[in-house]
């Protein structure tokens, strides 16, 4: 009995695994406990092993490397159309060794310790970011019910704020001033933590290279470059700078048929928070033209026959490219780099 082909359906304590040999024929069905699951593989020859790309599915692919088998990360989206009965953890780990000896199958880079480090601080500092806004709104909101009136913006909250709370002549109650400044007080704490996780993610970026290197691109800072260093990896799993933008929702939707072509709006898929900081980026690249007055160059020119959110997902776009050219080919950013055009 050669095992060729392994799928394991990851879970938290109790994993399922079906095995084939080189004819496709099921020869391994068996269900391990947590505890078990590395001894296991430390007795079985290398081998191909397919896993979904979900939670704790980098630390057992980096595991089982370490023990000589191959390991490919598959996204649950791409193993679905192989679960041939109803969903259960023996379907499942069925149709992920079907989907991982597909030839044609798209597979998740693997990431390191330390890409999955930086992505950690990424995760926690977007949850402060939301946990603040969601506090300066609430207090806003409250405020509003007393006919206080407070701009959007989050410095607005922590300049008008207190001068409203100290103003005798607004009519506010004793307790009710006291809760709003514990509001407050919860507002600077999580505005000390999202400065303390950014002057992390600052750290790492001062002593990566790469990140150093895609931070040169207009419109890709310290935060974008960190975590497109941690999430895209080698960027060599990708033909081209097309499948990257591709990769993070940046290209339109297609409905075509019967050799007409037609596009719809952007994707979406893959990467929300990625696809964020780039458009972000773009957008603070448009408004920084639009204030300088610039007439000339690809931007301005977008900009004459586009709404500027079509041209910040236009930019968005070509930064994701210019990104993978950069990781692709050890290049350094250069404003005045065109591009060799095929002879036709």
């Amino acid at each position: 009995m050669k095992i060729t082909t392994i799928g394991i359906d990851l879970a938290k304590s109790v994993f399922a695994v079906h095995g084939v040999n080189e004819h496709g024929r099921a020869v391994l069905k068996k269900v391990l406990k947590r505890d078990k699951m590395l001894a296991f593989f430390a007795n079985l020859p290398a081998c191909l092993i397919g896993m979904e790309a979900c939670g704790s599915a980098h630390y057992w692919a980096r595991k089982l490397q370490g023990m000589g088998h191959t390991v490919r990360l598959i996204a649950p989206q791409f193993v679905k159309p192989y679960v041939k009965t109803n969903k259960n953890d023996a379907a499942d780990a069925e149709a992920i060794c079907e989907a991982v000896a597909r030839p044609n199958m798209r597979f998740v880079q693997i990431k390191n310790v330390d890409q999955q480090s930086v992505l950690s601080l990424h995760r926690v500092r977007q949850g402060f970011v939301k946990a603040r806004t969601a506090q300066a709104n609430q207090i806003r909101g409250l405020l509003s019910e007393f006919g206080l009136v407070i701009p959007q913006g989050i410095t607005h909250i922590a300049r008008r704020v207190p001068e409203l709370i100290e103003d005798a002549a607004n009519d506010l109650s004793g307790s009710f001033r006291l809760l709003v400044e514990r509001l407050m007080e919860h507002l600077k704490e999580l505005d000390r933590q999202v400065r303390e996780l950014e002057a992390q993610i600052q750290r790492w970026h001062r002593e990566n290279n790469v990140s150093l290197k895609l931070a040169q691109v207009p419109g890709i800072g310290p935060i974008t470059a960190t975590a497109l260093v941690a999430s895209v990896g080698d960027a060599k799993g990708f033909a081209n700078g097309r499948q990257l933008a591709a990769w993070l929702g940046l290209v339109p939707r297609q409905n075509s048929s019967g050799g007409k072509n037609i596009l719809l709006g952007i994707s979406k898929r893959g990467d929300t928070y990625l696809r964020t900081l780039l458009i972000h980026g773009a957008r603070a690249v448009i408004q920084a033209a639009q204030r300088r007055g610039d007439t000339e160059g690809w931007l301005p020119r977008l900009l004459q026959r586009r709404n500027s959110n079509v041209a910040a997902v236009a930019l968005a776009n070509k930064n994701a490219r210019i990104v993978w050219a950069l990781l692709t080919h050890d290049r350094t950013y250069r404003r005045d780099h065109e591009s060799a055009m095929p002879n036709t």
